[in-house]
């Protein structure tokens, strides 16, 4: 072979070996978007930039995925939903102690499907893989009950605070569950309603 032969045999080599890398960077793209939502939007932002972005993404896969989550049993499911029932009855006369029960309510139902609980920000990077949609209601929340530890929040702060904790409550109490999570979305939407009046 003479060498312009080899050097287009290594020209194409290289453009059909850059084709199946951005193929493949694509193909992850999309798999993140879809996986993630608005939460790979949001790590964007975060990172700077989409290839940092989904290094996160998939780290945080990984991790999960080595950990044992497991959905609620029936006994589980029906004893936190009276839990949070009680919290939610408890908000008209003391609201920010619902909101400060909710949150530990929260926790507690993470611990029990087997998310670590220990870090705020590992538990949202943490549950974001499972319920990317709904994660954001956790950090809004999470904000304004550090608020209210500084005295720095109205009772319709708290009551946005109760509204985002059942958003996230709701997903990890019926994941794995026997309802579908739209029979549950539209029952949560119901409820929110009537505590907005």
């Amino acid at each position: 072979m003479d060498t312009l032969t080899i050097v287009l045999v290594v020209v194409v080599v290289l453009a059909v070996a850059a084709a199946i890398w951005f193929y493949l960077q694509k193909q992850r793209t999309e798999r993140l978007q879809s996986k993630f939502g608005p939460e790979y939007n949001r790590t964007v932002r975060t990172e700077g930039n989409s290839r940092h972005a989904e290094q996160v993404l998939a780290e945080r896969q990984k991790r999960v995925e080595k950990l044992d989550i497991k959905p609620l049993s029936p006994q589980e499911r029906e004893r936190f939903a009276r839990a949070w029932e009680a919290e939610q009855a408890r908000f008209v006369d003391e609201p920010a102690t619902a909101v400060d029960n909710a949150h530990r309510l929260l926790k507690e139902v993470m611990r029990v499907r087997g998310y670590p609980v220990a870090d705020f920000e590992q538990r949202v990077a943490d549950v974001s893989v499972d319920h990317p949609v709904v994660v954001e209601n956790y950090r809004v929340a999470h904000a304004i009950a550090v608020r209210r530890e500084q005295g720095d929040v109205s009772t319709e702060d708290l009551r946005e605070a109760m509204i985002h904790y059942r958003a996230l409550f709701a997903d990890l109490l019926h994941d794995g569950g026997t309802r579908p999570v739209r029979e549950l979305r539209t029952e949560e939407n119901t409820k929110a309603r009537g505590m907005g009046r």
